[in-house]
C-alpha cells in the first residue's frame, strides 16, 4: 500500500465533506501541519469543528480558515494570539469549546484509545465544569470529561519513513501524536521522508499503521510567533 502522495492537494482528496471534525496538531506556530491546514482552506470546505490546542496566528495555519469563516467550531485551550479569532467569537460568529491544557490532551489520548470519557479534579468548580457530570471519589470531586475522536487528523512531523511512522521534535510532540491516534483518516506531512526501514524503532513516536496518508513538506515553513529584539540604544 503506497502511503506517499506528491502533494498536500492529493493527500487530501476524499477526506474532507462539510461539518466534519479535524484535529490539527501542533503547539502555538510550532509543529502545525500549515502545508496541509492551506490546502484545505484552498478547497472552501466549511462548517467545521476543529480540535486544536491554538488557533495559529492570524493568516497562517487555521488562521486562514477562520478567515475565510470555514470553521464554524473550535475545541481548544489557548487561541490568545490570533485576533480574527477573537473578533469572531465576540460577534457570535465562531462556537468555542474551552478546555484546560491537560484537559484536551487527555481528551483526545482517550478518544485514540477507545475510552469513552474520564474523570479528573481539573476544572472543578469552574465554568469548564458547568453542564458537566459531578462524581466523588474518596471524599473528592471530579467532572467527567468526554473523550474527542476525529473524522480527520492532520499532524506535521519531523522525520517519517513511507509506511507511515513518525518521529516529533520538540515541542512538537506536545498534541501530535495523540492526534494522530484519535481520528477515522490520519494524515502526515513531513520534514524529512526516508524509506521504510530506516528509522531507529525505538525513536517513534507515531507508529505507522496510524497514519493513511503522508506528503513530504521540504523545505517546512518554520515562522516566529513573537519576534523579540534587543533594544538599540
Amino acid at each position: 500500500m503506497n502511503k506517499v502522495y506528491p502533494d498536500a492537494k492529493s493527500a487530501l482528496e476524499g477526506t474532507l465533506s462539510d461539518g466534519m471534525m479535524i484535529m490539527s496538531g501542533g503547539f502555538g506556530l510550532c509543529g502545525i501541519p500549515e502545508t496541509l491546514a492551506n490546502a484545505i482552506c484552498e478547497t472552501g470546505v466549511k462548517n467545521l469543528t476543529v480540535v486544536s490546542n491554538n488557533a495559529a496566528v492570524d493568516g497562517i495555519g487555521l488562521g486562514k480558515m477562520l478567515e475565510k469563516k470555514q470553521i464554524k467550531k473550535m475545541i481548544s485551550s489557548y487561541v490568545g494570539e490570533n485576533k480574527t479569532f477573537a473578533q469572531m467569537f465576540l460577534a457570535g460568529e465562531l462556537e468555542l469549546e474551552f478546555n484546560p491544557q491537560g484537559t484536551l490532551a487527555e481528551r483526545i489520548r482517550a478518544g485514540g484509545a477507545g475510552i469513552p470519557a474520564f474523570y479528573t479534579k481539573t476544572g472543578v468548580g469552574t465554568l469548564a465544569a458547568e453542564g458537566k457530570e459531578l462524581k466523588e471519589f474518596d471524599g473528592e470531586t471530579y467532572v467527567m470529561e468526554r473523550a474527542l475522536f476525529a473524522d480527520l487528523s492532520i499532524v506535521h512531523a519531523w522525520k517519517g519513513d513511507t509506511a507511515g511512522n513518525l518521529i516529533y521534535r520538540k515541542t512538537a510532540r506536545n498534541f501530535n501524536p495523540m492526534m494522530a491516534s484519535a481520528s477515522r483518516m490520519t494524515i502526515a506531512e513531513v520534514e524529512h521522508l526516508v524509506p521504510a526501514g530506516e528509522l531507529d524503532p525505538d525513536q517513534i513516536h507515531t507508529p505507522g499503521i496510524f497514519v493513511k496518508r503522508i506528503v513530504a513538506v521540504d523545505p517546512a515553513l518554520k515562522h516566529i510567533e513573537q519576534r523579540t529584539v534587543r533594544q538599540r540604544a
